[in-house]
């Protein structure tokens, strides 16, 4: 009974720290309105946020964004689109997709995509 109950107790106390330790960022952890740059092909979902100019890897959790981007008809993947999204910043994880962005925007609701960028918004 004892050991198995003190991993389990250890695991929770490690992801309670790396949680704790994960929302240095206001924004991080809760829903916000991000303006930037969506694109998505095989292999790649990106976002790059128009305030910081920050690249983040893409969880599409509306099932919104992907087929909106989906529905645009581009000739090829990863072209860039403007949106704006409510969603939530989180930590990448150090393994699978997207490991190689430091954070992940996790979208819940698309408010807006089109392929005209804004030049005053979004450079």
């Amino acid at each position: 009974m004892g050991i198995r109950y003190i991993k389990i107790f250890v695991l929770l106390l490690v992801a309670v720290a790396a949680t704790a330790c994960n929302h240095h960022n206001d924004k991080e952890g809760r829903e916000v309105v991000y303006k930037g740059l969506y694109s998505a092909g095989p292999e790649i979902k990106s976002f790059k946020d128009c305030d910081s100019g920050q690249e983040f890897w893409a969880v599409d959790s509306s099932a919104k964004l992907e087929l909106q981007y989906s529905q645009l008809n581009f000739e090829k993947p990863y072209e860039p689109v403007y949106v704006e999204v409510e969603g939530i910043k989180s930590k990448s994880g150090k393994i699978g997709m997207g490991a190689e962005y430091d954070s992940t925007i996790v979208v819940k609701k698309v408010i807006k995509i089109t392929k005209e960028i804004p030049q005053d918004v979004c450079n």
